[in-house]
């Protein structure tokens, strides 16, 4: 399992070579090349944690650096200089132009295994979770895509708590996270050397382990979950099998207790090539296990067709997402496809028009694009002031934070970037409701 990457791009071979041996472990793996053709290939396959740049290349040193930040802004490696020079200002200009650390050579071997320890460190330590002590899904994606380039034979699981909503309302916060955190411990507890643990968005899990161990691990998960789900109630509610959901409009909602499921696919009857078929497909082997009552698990096996069991509803809740950022439009289809919507990604503003004709969404997830063209704002005066039969909602999203600007536009929500998913799905929601009342 490729959980950490570094990538050393220098020309002198026996110099590169030395580095690889020092750092390399179970832990880690290195990878060298001798210029910046063949590292963006690398870069873009498997997305390292941390780059070391010698200055012994051909290239302006200060133009790569910030190449490399651009093609890398959703992973944010740590970039590290090699380099002959001692002068305080050339440390100053490479700092300036994006790396995070300078060394000079020669550097001590200790002290260079400890200074990329440090690094890789702080690196994953901002995508760890305090309330799981898992990594995040930042991480998950970057070790499935990892996965994918490699030659090795896996199986992927996706967990989650059924009914776990229900039960925070009920119960609290500080009892759902107690649940969550036992969960991720029994969870963690059956993963051996090589495996993967991690979360794939804030209530679900994502179990990485050879095709061999799978079912063992989905097998005793839901047997563990069960055993433990009934001190989490009360007696009287443990004892009864459900709970009573008091709302407005009926007095008594009955609410099964929480159970766990899973879904589970492999490598070994079906060859993936991308992240997002990995994703979708796992999604909607998860979806097969959600159906059934209580705690379960589905297996990807050979034929088995988890789309077509999935039943269309009378209510729309298409979701048409136009987001140009790979890494967000997968996390939050895959988001959606876990709450149960419909979902359909382009990542070409000028797929926009026949996809809505042809899909018919009730909600538009619409990205800004370029902050100097802005090609989406004009999408965005199009969809709204031009086709005059279209009944989407619009949620426009963006970097540039000019509300007026956007709501002028036609958007009917306005949400800057960095935001929550909780809060994107929130308002979701509430537009699908008004959509099909």
């Amino acid at each position: 399992m490729l959980v950490k990457v570094v990538l050393i791009i220098d020309k002198r071979i026996e110099q590169s070579t030395k580095y690889k041996k020092n750092l390399e472990n179970t832990d880690i793996t290195v990878f060298t090349c001798p210029d910046f053709s063949q590292a963006f290939k690398i870069i873009n396959d498997f997305e390292p944690d941390l780059i070391l740049i010698s200055d012994s290349l051909d290239s302006d040193l200060k133009k790569a650096i910030e190449q490399i930040r651009v093609l890398t802004y959703n992973s944010r490696p740590a970039i590290i200089v090699l380099s002959k020079s001692n002068h305080i200002q050339d440390k100053i200009d490479i700092l300036d132009s994006g790396a995070d650390d300078f060394l000079s050579e020669p550097i001590n071997n200790e002290e260079f295994k400890a200074r990329i320890s440090a690094h890789l460190r702080r690196n994953f330590e901002n995508y760890f979770s305090e309330k799981t002590l898992l990594f995040n899904s930042k991480i998950s994606y970057k070790i499935i895509k990892r996965l994918l380039n490699s030659n090795s034979k896996w199986a992927i699981m996706l967990i989650d708590i059924d009914n776990l909503e229900f039960y925070r309302e009920i119960y609290g916060e500080l009892a759902s996270d107690k649940l969550l955190q036992t969960y991720s411990a029994i969870i963690k507890s059956t993963t051996e050397k090589g495996d993967y643990a991690g979360q794939l968005g804030n209530d679900d899990f994502l179990v990485i382990t050879d095709n061999e161990r799978a079912e063992k691990i989905a097998n005793y998960l839901v047997y563990a979950f069960d055993t433990v789900v009934s001190k989490f109630y009360s007696k009287s509610d443990a004892n009864r099998g459900f709970v009573f959901m008091y709302g407005d409009d009926s007095a008594e909602d009955k609410v099964q207790l929480v159970s766990t499921s899973i879904g589970v696919i492999s490598n070994q009857y079906t060859e993936y090539n991308d992240l997002k078929q990995v994703v979708s497909s796992l999604i909607s082997t998860h979806k097969l296990a959600k159906y059934k009552t209580g705690s379960n698990y589905v297996i990807e096996r050979p034929k088995i067709s988890a789309d077509n069991a999935v039943k269309n509803t009378e209510i729309n809740n298409n979701i048409l997402i136009a987001e140009p950022d790979e890494a967000l439009s997968i996390l939050l289809e895959a988001t959606a496809r876990l709450k149960g919507y419909n979902v359909k990604v382009i990542n070409e503003f000028e797929e926009i028009f026949s996809a809505i004709q042809t899909y018919n969404p009730a909600v538009i997830i619409l990205d800004a694009g370029n902050s100097e063209t802005l090609k989406g704002l004009e999408i965005c005066r199009k969809l709204k002031f031009e086709l005059k039969d279209l009944k989407s909602n619009i949620i426009f999203t963006t970097t540039v934070h000019d509300k007026e600007m956007v709501l002028n536009a036609g958007a009917d929500l306005y949400l800057p970037k960095p935001y929550e998913l909780s809060s994107m799905f929130g308002w979701i929601n509430k537009f699908i409701e008004n959509y099909n009342k």
